[in-house]
């Protein structure tokens, strides 16, 4: 008897709504298709007569517009088959051959093993799956790049170790996330999704009975790539899992990336900070005062899974042993199927939650101007060290009382603009500029405006002078 569904999203929350091009449903559309797809080169390479793709494309349900193979399918039968010979197109290839006529059946799944067929399908839902992802964050990306250029002189605390550090700019930070889930998206753009067509050993020695030479066989595989719309594979890649490896360590980058971002909302919306907030959902069934970063805590319950899926990836890749490994490319379907589920929904909150975030500037400002001044000790070091000595402006920060009283009561700060020496706005570096979209160098497009002429040059002497090596964490 099958089992009932063991997950339908209920602890995966995550994804639900957004994981239908990974489904059972799917995959096993992708299993027909691959069948299909085998036939289609034998077709095109003239090996088989076009009346036979024909009637198969029919048999199979792939001539019907907007229909799905698999609705045709006793899923449950095949499922229970799938357990005897370890996957289920063994199986799968019994129920489709029982549906053509019996003078194309032998075409059906001819020369190939299940292997080519599951690697194959497997890589046309990856590759629909990347294809949503990279969709969404296309959306989030430039929804972060907006926020920066609308916050990019807005000052906040920057915070190493969980401790105010120097100042930065609301909009810097959001530049930050913008970059990492920029450069994960060109990895994926990156990616190929080779077909796999190799036969029993990835000799194809049965292709070269079946067309009749080996050039003949040499050509089939890019035949069924172009019939499955997926790469040329170069050769058969059954025990050299790069495809695969690839794939998920390109989809664990996007993961860390939202992850980061989120992780960066969670923070910052807390209480006690209030800098950031989300702009939908979040409730609370008990306590109706809150407001939950909610879709950060998805993306965030993604993001810690994804790096060890991608590790037991690499780990059935290297255990691919002989010439069809013995559990190691078992363990990869459910992992890889885990991973795209995750990005799919982790990619679409994200791309929401960029949509949607609310800064609040006057919270960042606030928490900047917190600790009296000492946000700047970094500039300050440079500037009073050489007036007063270390011990003297180590005594200076200690204690949380107004800086700008205490500098103006120093003989030796007679004469020192105090109010723009602890300006935290006039110490932002490149903050600014970054949030814009220029880069470090001198070269860099963009500029932060004010930090040009006469006051620049002021500014970055006294921000430097005496201050060549400062410690850190």
């Amino acid at each position: 008897m099958p089992s009932e569904p063991l997950d339908r999203g209920l602890l995966t929350p995550v994804a639900v709504g957004h994981d239908a091009l990974v489904s059972d449903a799917s995959v096993l559309d992708a299993l027909v298709r691959a069948e299909g797809a085998l036939v289609a080169a034998y077709v095109e390479r003239g090996v088989a007569p076009r009346e036979a793709g024909t009637a198969i494309d029919h048999a199979f349900g792939l001539d019907a517009r907007g229909g799905s193979p698999s609705e045709t399918l006793d899923v449950d039968a095949l499922v229970t088959a799938s357990v005897a010979g370890g996957n289920p197109v063994i199986p799968l290839v019994g129920m489709l051959k029982e549906r053509v006529p019996a003078a194309h059946r032998a075409w059906v799944h001819r020369g190939a093993t299940s292997q080519d067929i599951l690697d194959t399908a497997l890589m046309v839902v990856a590759q629909r799956a990347v294809e949503q992802v990279r969709g969404s964050l296309g959306h989030a990306a430039p929804r972060l790049r907006q926020l920066a250029l609308r916050h990019a002189d807005d000052v906040a605390a920057a915070r190493t170790l969980t401790q105010h550090a120097v100042p930065t700019t609301v909009g810097a930070r959001a530049a930050t996330w913008a970059q990492g889930i920029e450069r994960a998206a060109s990895r994926l753009d990156g990616l190929v999704f080779p077909a796999q067509l190799g036969g029993a050993g990835g000799t194809l020695a049965s292709f070269v009975e079946i067309t009749g030479s080996a050039d003949a066989a040499a050509a089939l595989p890019a035949a069924f790539a172009r019939a499955a719309s997926l790469d040329v594979p170069e050769a058969p890649w059954h025990v050299t899992r790069w495809p695969v490896t690839e794939l998920g360590d390109a989809l664990v980058q996007a993961l860390d990336a939202l992850g980061k971002f989120a992780a960066d909302v969670a923070t910052l919306s807390r209480t006690e900070i209030g800098e950031v907030s989300e702009g939908v959902g979040g409730g609370s069934s008990a306590m109706p005062q809150k407001q939950n970063p909610a879709e950060a805590v998805l993306i965030r319950s993604a993001a810690l899974r994804a790096p060890q899926l991608g590790a037991t990836l690499h780990l059935a890749a290297s255990l691919a042993v002989d010439e069809r490994p013995d559990g190691a490319w078992h363990a990869e379907w459910p992992t890889l199927r885990d991973l795209l589920r995750l990005a799919l929904g982790a990619s679409w909150h994200a791309s929401s939650l960029a949509a949607h975030l609310r800064v609040d500037a006057a919270a960042a400002a606030r928490n900047a101007g917190a600790t009296g001044g000492r946000l700047v000790s970094e500039r300050l070091r440079g500037v009073l060290v050489p007036l007063i000595g270390a011990k003297r402006f180590s005594d200076l920060l200690a204690g949380d009382d107004d800086l700008a009283v205490a500098l103006r009561a120093l003989p030796e700060a007679d004469g020192l603009d105090v109010d723009a020496l602890l300006d935290p706005a006039s110490y932002v570096g490149l903050a600014p500029r970054l949030a814009r979209g220029g880069g470090a160098g001198p070269d860099a497009a963009g500029s932060q405006p004010g930090a040009d002429g006469a006051e620049a040059d002021h500014r970055d002497r006294t921000a430097s002078d005496g201050n060549g090596r400062g410690v850190d964490e």
